[in-house]
């Protein structure tokens, strides 16, 4: 399914650099609408709950101290979205204009993952930053959200993204799950594109799973003449393996589904999704 507009959301830190550049290459590249979002805090979410005899002195003070600290954000925010527009040269247009690259900029005031999961659902790609040790727990929040509230795909970039373009050689991380077909569905538009796609599979992980064949006739419909590649159950954690042998077929984009498993048992036992989600250096588009 073609893509015709994108979200992108800059939290005013260099962590979002990244992302916002993969945002403007994808927009170019599809000729798709991109809007960028910058969410302002709210200063009343800074107020903790207080007890009786809290003077209003000091709730005065808080909010004074949380609404300095959004509008410098939003300042930083503003700033790295006007350094990367002006590198990629995409017109500022706020109407439909549907046919060729554009852009625009929006602020909110709220709590950033529930304005990203509202905005979200009525956009045709999501953009976000892979959270890092360093990342506010906000970004994990929206990225979360995203993935289970918007029935959007998102595009999940590593901080060494250097501005080139995603997608030319893609793996597609096949499993047999529904979170796995939605993550196709939701790449169509890159898988068309690509010059090599590889459909990568575990020998015996998914017993019940559609076979690679039938993957492969599939993405023939499309015009796509995709090889195969197996990984060997070893033992060694999944997630390390996959991206190991994908960086190996030169894969520059990884299509796979998100939380294919429980995602209490991942959070807890660890798994593919959550080794992505710590250690990918190329793209993900992931969807649940």
């Amino acid at each position: 399914m073609a893509i015709k507009s994108i979200l992108a959301v800059v939290n005013g830190t260099e962590l979002s650099r990244p992302a916002l550049s993969a945002a403007f290459v994808v927009a170019r590249d599809l000729s798709a609408h991109l809007d960028v979002l910058h969410v302002r805090g709210d200063p009343r979410d800074a107020v903790p709950i207080l007890g009786e005899g809290v003077s209003g002195t000091l709730v005065e003070e808080i909010m004074d101290v949380a609404e300095k600290e959004s509008r410098e954000r939003a300042a930083r925010a503003r700033a790295i979205y006007d350094e990367v527009c002006k590198k990629y040269d995409l017109p500022v247009i706020e109407r439909p204009a549907p046919g060729r690259a554009s852009v625009a900029w929006i602020e909110d005031t709220g709590r950033e993952e529930e304005i990203v999961s509202r905005r979200g659902r009525l956009t045709g790609l999501i953009v976000l930053p892979r959270p890092m040790p360093e990342s506010d727990v906000g970004t994990t929040m929206t990225l979360n959200t995203s993935l289970f509230e918007t029935a959007r795909p998102v595009l999940v970039v590593p901080p060494n993204y250097d501005g080139d373009p995603i997608g030319s050689k893609i793996a597609i991380s096949w499993n047999g799950s529904k979170e796995a077909a939605r993550a196709i569905a939701g790449a169509t538009v890159f898988i068309e594109r690509a010059r090599e796609v590889t459909v990568v599979t575990a020998v015996g992980e998914t017993p019940a799973a559609p076979e690679v064949p039938e993957m492969l006739t599939y993405l023939g419909w499309f015009g796509v003449q995709a090889s195969t590649h197996n990984l060997p159950l070893t033992g060694r954690i999944e997630g390390e393996v996959l991206f190991k042998d994908c960086i190996q077929i030169g894969a520059n984009m990884v299509v796979m589904g998100a939380y294919t498993r429980n995602r209490l048992r991942q959070m807890i036992l660890g798994g593919v999704t959550r080794y992505a989600l710590d250690n990918a250096t190329v793209p993900l588009l992931m969807a649940h």
